[in-house]
């Protein structure tokens, strides 16, 4: 639908200004990201968060386990409303778990939201040094190769992810580039 509606959308800048040529160009925010310091240290912090969640909802998976244990130690020794009791008591704290694992690492949960809220600065750097290479280059549309619209063919010399770095300060010299997993969509299961 965003493609459609991008493709349109170009259409229609070429159909009104047709005498006038347009200028295009992209950057690569992969490449730019993994030259930034605050990218880096956002992704330390999402990571941090992520992994003391993770513990967090191991923790309480481990206290699960515990209790299953000292019910079926027990189990022969209690009555059928202390087994309904101690049952009951699991099954909360298995609903408990599953619960908070979901608004920790769940559709738009905590590890979501914290990310977005890490990521805004660099994200906002971003944009304002390719808002100034566009108005210095005279650009009228400029692309992200590293986005969900995919780039065929792509010719360097449209590159202006060295412009953008510039811009930003950073060191454009060609190096391998620091990338870490993202935990994203990390889901904490029960352990067995």
């Amino acid at each position: 639908m965003k493609k459609t509606l991008f493709f349109v959308l170009l259409c229609a800048v070429w159909v009104v200004t047709p005498a006038q040529a347009q200028k295009f160009g992209y950057i690569d925010t992969e490449f730019i990201f993994g030259k930034m310091p605050e990218y880096q240290k956002a992704l330390t912090e999402i990571d941090k968060f992520a992994d003391k969640w993770s513990k967090d909802i191991q923790d309480k998976y481990v206290e699960i386990d515990k209790l299953q244990k000292a019910y079926q130690a027990e189990e022969i020794l209690l009555t059928e409303d202390m087994k309904r009791d101690r049952q009951r008591a699991i099954s909360d704290k298995e609903r408990e778990a599953r619960e908070y694992n979901n608004k920790v690492f769940g559709y738009q949960g905590l590890l979501f939201e914290k990310k977005k809220e890490l990521m805004k600065a660099p994200m906002e750097l971003v944009n304002r040094a390719v808002e100034k290479v566009c108005i210095q280059k005279k650009l009228d549309f400029m692309f992200d190769k590293a986005s969900d619209f995919v780039m065929l063919y792509t010719n360097p010399r449209h590159d202006y992810s060295d412009y953008v770095m510039e811009e930003l300060g950073l060191d454009i010299k060609p190096t391998a580039t620091n990338t870490s997993p993202s935990p994203a969509n990390k889901t904490i299961t029960k352990p067995k």
